[in-house]
């Protein structure tokens, strides 16, 4: 499984966590960046010091103790001549975690002024998989006709809003479930949480 992922500037860093704690466990590889605005939100929501993407994935190997098995290629937000600005590149889904409306707004209008905008794009016009997770509430209709775009053009919405069926018991829990749903639709086997039986 070869991954893009996007850590753009919204409220929910535990979802992007958990993402990742989750993809280290598994064989892989994964191109990774994350917006300014991203490492701000991080630090301030998880207490600690990132400046760099880096730093991030330093902090969930360490506050977890995973093992590495997945492989991570740390690409610059900015750098819109990446290899994963290019569709001669190959991967099998692109996930952006958590999502902003504003790069909602960008990824709906194709435009592509930063790498997670441009991989975004490119990943659409490949027909290759996009999970998008927003994470903001209320919706105004802004918005609503935004991620409708985005739709239509072929992504998948799937807005952080953990179902509690599963019973959690820690916040983690509930990082885990949105992490599951997105395996499910990547087709990774997931262990997180079970499934419901009905």
């Amino acid at each position: 499984m070869k991954l893009v992922v996007g850590l753009a500037g919204a409220s929910g860093s535990i979802y992007a966590a958990r993402f990742l704690k989750a993809l280290y466990e598994i064989e892989g590889e994964t191109y990774i960046t994350a917006s300014p605005a991203s490492l701000r939100i991080f630090s301030e929501e998880y207490e600690t010091m990132v400046k760099t993407t880096e730093d991030i994935l330093s902090f969930v190997e360490e506050k977890w103790k995973v093992k590495p098995k997945h492989k991570f290629h740390v690409r610059n937000f900015f750098d819109i001549g990446s290899d994963i600005a290019s569709g001669s590149n190959v991967w099998d889904a692109m996930v952006v975690i958590p999502c902003s409306m504003k790069t909602v707004a960008s990824m709906s209008a194709g435009l592509t002024e930063n790498l997670i905008e441009r991989a975004a794009d490119v990943t659409l016009k490949e027909r290759r998989r996009l999970i998008v997770v927003p994470r903001e509430t209320p919706y105004n209709r802004i918005h609503l006709r935004n991620m409708l775009a985005l739709d239509e053009a072929g992504a998948i919405l799937l807005p952080a809003s953990p179902g509690f069926y599963q019973m959690p018991k820690t916040l983690d829990d509930l990082g885990d479930f949105i992490t599951g749903r997105i395996f499910n639709l990547i087709g990774l086997p997931q262990t997180l949480f079970p499934k419901w039986e009905g």
